[in-house]
């Protein structure tokens, strides 16, 4: 009966820091950009668009496309920004729990 209530309250122990680790990738934020640095997006770890920088010098009605690609590629790398910090993120929060890094968390 004992190895049942440890691993319980081993589950309640991961569920309690799965949901902590949520909360706080919303706080966290990362950076993408394109252009050599003439775009950039924020996101936060959740994947919430903040903000979106523009250099004036490429908004030209003449080539909207190029302006057009260098947002897009600009979110898209934040975006593989926010997936490697959660990834970093897990995996702590993995070796904390005393799990395998490669370990699969439903949910997550």
């Amino acid at each position: 009966m004992m190895n049942f209530q440890k691993m319980m309250q081993q589950a309640q122990q991961m569920q309690f820091k799965m949901q902590e680790m949520q909360e706080k990738l919303g706080d966290i934020e990362v950076e993408g950009e394109a252009g050599g640095g003439l775009v950039k997006a924020r996101l936060t770890c959740k994947g919430e668009l903040l903000g979106l920088d523009v250099d004036a010098g490429i908004i030209s009605a003449d080539d909207k496309e190029t302006m057009e690609d260098l947002i897009v590629a600009a979110v898209n790398n934040a975006n593989a920004a926010k997936d490697e910090r959660v990834k970093s993120e897990t995996e702590a929060m993995m070796k904390e729990l005393g799990l395998p890094a490669g370990a699969q968390i439903p949910g997550m």
